[in-house]
């Protein structure tokens, strides 16, 4: 069949299969169980492809997601943003599926599909009705195995990448302020890179440039394919045969592992801006991760981030918002699933009457109250149980349960630990949880960032 037929064949409309994938992403069907298990399975194709499903056939449709094991830490010197513009690049077609009809095809047929990429790992994925799964297996091969775009296509593709970085980066005090965080956290890590890249460096990337990342990393034996809802392996696996399976694999370049050196002095970042109506202070602590320093004090990391800060009866809030009346917003933000080192965050938004000293000092204060008084059982027992809550709503949903399993598998931790994930938690002691704040919580190890309001001149 041609291409124009083939296309013209595959984008008939399907209105019925359209309302029951919005009905799938809206009602969140009934997990199977209460404990925040997936139950995954997984096989691994002849190619080295790793398929993985999670069944719920409570769900109407189907999430297919895409984890290629590479992101922008993999990115050569001088080339950063590459991973995040090759992603915008997997749209540009093949010689079956032409220019820009990737998407159409998936909308047409009542799907949505989009992309990400991390640091860590780059994926993509489609909601489809369930019917529909052979199909957007069959795109996703092709585009794995030919993906085609010209030079013309290229030099449009970075026009939209800069905007994206004026509008959501260079536009942004606050983008800015993260970015330039990072880069003053991180002393050799690739995680002190921006995502999308240094504005000169986009600039600077080529046709060549791409094509090389394209096959250097875009290959079966360095993909895994995640699907979740209502599909069984028994139904999957010969579908993933005959389209992924086709595909060659290719052999995979040694990874470089940069080591972070051990940080020597606090440091402070200040940015004023006339755009600025509110300030914002943030305190980024450089932190382990389940692959990156002392591992052991990942999952209790986890727990501290929630006594902290999560919830309104977390210390942060009580401290800065409900009882100091300091801050109009307060949190922590902690992330152990990372082939580098970790942040812990704790941030406050001031409220429009208070310096932004005396929220800085107040979050200092209840870092120290940690540090001198402790974590209480009861604590530690409610955020534990506020964590493995979140694992159990994240397994009543369509992709949910695909993104956990394939970007914790895309970062190189085994199944059988995704799944073991909320007794991990379930596990975690006051000592474990005093060991990680004492470990973490020291001025070395720490970046302050304070967003403020800048004056414009003559007013």
């Amino acid at each position: 069949m041609s291409s124009g037929n083939w296309l013209r064949a595959v984008t008939a409309r399907a209105l019925a299969a359209a309302a029951l994938l919005m009905l799938a992403v809206a009602e969140p069907a009934a997990a199977a169980d209460d404990s925040g298990k997936l139950a995954p399975e997984a096989v691994t194709l002849e190619n080295g492809l790793t398929l993985v499903v999670v069944a719920n056939p409570n769900m109407p449709a189907v999430a297919h997601y895409v984890f290629y094991k590479v992101g922008a830490i993999d990115e050569p010197r001088g080339k950063s943003g590459i991973a995040h513009f090759l992603e915008h690049l997997m749209f540009k077609g093949t010689p079956s599926v032409p220019d820009a009809a990737f998407s159409r095809v998936i909308a047409s047929n009542g799907g949505r599909d989009n992309a990400f990429t991390s640091y860590d790992f780059t994926g993509y994925y489609q909601l489809v009705p369930a019917d529909k799964l052979g199909l957007v297996m069959e795109m996703e091969a092709d585009r794995m195995a030919n993906l085609a775009f010209t030079e013309a296509q290229v030099e449009s593709e970075r026009r939209v990448v800069l905007e994206e970085r004026f509008s959501r980066t260079d536009n942004s005090p606050s983008a800015q302020l993260r970015e330039q965080t990072r880069a003053a956290l991180y002393l050799n890590h690739p995680y002190r890179l921006p995502v999308i890249g240094w504005e000169h460096e986009i600039r600077a990337l080529t046709h060549a440039d791409a094509r090389t990342f394209y096959e250097r990393w875009y290959t079966p034996n360095n993909a895994i394919v995640v699907l979740s809802g209502r599909v069984t392996m028994a139904e999957a696996k010969p579908l993933a045969e005959r389209t992924y399976g086709r595909v060659a694999a290719r052999p995979l370049p040694q990874r470089a592992v940069l080591q972070e050196p051990a940080r020597v002095a606090e440091t402070r970042i200040e940015l004023a801006s006339e755009k600025v109506r509110q300030p914002y202070v943030n305190r980024a602590y450089i932190a382990p991760s389940l692959f990156s320093g002392d591992a052991r004090h990942a999952y209790p990391l986890e727990v501290l981030a929630v006594v902290m800060g999560s919830g309104v009866s977390s210390r942060l809030n009580r401290a800065l918002v409900l009882d100091g009346k300091l801050a109009v917003s307060t949190g922590t933000s902690y992330d152990s699933n990372q082939r580098g080192p970790a942040t812990f965050n704790i941030y406050a938004t001031p409220r429009q009457d208070v310096p932004v000293p005396a929220v800085e000092a107040a979050i200092g204060a209840e870092v120290e109250r940690v540090l001198e008084s402790g974590v209480t059982a009861a604590e530690v027992e409610r955020a534990i149980r506020r964590v493995q809550d979140s694992a159990v709503y994240a397994r009543d949903s369509l992709s949910g349960p695909a993104r956990i399993v394939g970007s914790a598998l895309a970062i190189g931790l085994p199944l059988e630990e995704v799944d073991a994930w909320p007794e991990r938690i379930g596990a975690v002691t006051v000592e474990q949880v005093m060991d990680a704040a004492r470990h973490v919580f020291q001025p070395r190890n720490l970046a302050t960032s304070i967003l403020l309001p800048k004056r414009a001149q003559g007013s």
